[in-house]
């Protein structure tokens, strides 16, 4: 769910954690990712989504998969993730 930023040869990697909401376009997938955000003046913990275009090279995922995904360089006008692997899968036909 929080960004996580891996150290590798190539420099830090930020990844996150998501569900697939739609796979209907080529080789891409959206994903929905959750973060809390501390309100400024009130000190509560809110709960923000965003939906966000990763690259799905082997069209893989199915809606409802959790999946990992790391930032790239732009691969097209909204796609800057690609997907790193699937963490759990789910049971729709």
């Amino acid at each position: 769910m929080a960004k996580q930023a891996t150290e590798s040869n190539r420099g830090r990697r930020v990844e996150l954690q998501g569900e697939v909401v739609a796979n209907k376009m080529q080789k891409t997938i959206s994903v929905l990712v959750y973060r809390t955000i501390k309100h400024e003046k009130y000190g509560k913990y809110i709960k923000k989504s965003s939906v966000i275009k990763a690259h799905d090279e082997k069209q893989q995922c199915k809606i409802g998969d959790t999946v990992v995904i790391y930032e790239t360089r732009p691969l097209s006008k909204t796609k800057r993730w690609a997907l790193a692997s699937v963490l759990k899968t789910s049971k729709q036909v």
